[in-house]
């Protein structure tokens, strides 16, 4: 019985400290697309053809927001990252992406809204989902603790 306690108190701690979902942002021209994923000071940033869907590797991308232009850094995996202490603050961010690949400069404008620190999303369904695998874990050891009682009681 405490095995079982215990296999419960364990499953709900791991799905208790999920990591919140990063703020998402996404911009288009005739072109290109845009999407961008804000975690804490650091966004990252894909940028791929509407036509394909094929990544684009080879550009140049900045970001303006806040009156202040940052380039983005090219990262191995082919997505661009941008740092800056402004993506902390709370509230909406009107974001120009400035790409430029094949001879051509595009600008694309999007919105992010970066949450409050204090702010909790609604995941209503995945604390149900929780709760039903803590309910299953449950009676697969109720189970398992009644068959090896039963099996105990016909050796003897």
């Amino acid at each position: 019985m405490r095995v079982g306690i215990c296999i419960a108190w364990l499953v709900l701690i791991a799905f208790g400290a999920r990591a919140a979902a990063p703020a998402r942002i996404e911009a288009r021209s005739a072109d290109l697309l845009v999407v961008g994923l804000l975690q804490g000071d650091a966004m990252t940033i894909n940028v791929s053809r509407l036509l394909d869907n094929a990544p684009v590797h080879d550009a140049t991308v900045a970001v303006a927001f806040r009156g202040k232009t940052y380039p983005a850094i090219a990262q191995v995996n082919g997505s661009y990252s941008v740092n800056s202490p402004e993506f902390m603050l709370p509230g909406a961010i009107a974001m120009e992406f400035h790409v430029t690949f094949g001879g051509t400069e595009q600008t694309l404008a999007g919105n992010l809204q970066v949450g409050a620190a204090g702010d909790k999303a609604d995941d209503s369904g995945s604390t149900r989902q929780m709760y039903w695998w803590v309910l299953n874990f449950a009676v697969c050891g109720a189970f398992l603790l009644l068959w090896a009682r039963r099996k105990k009681g016909s050796d003897s």
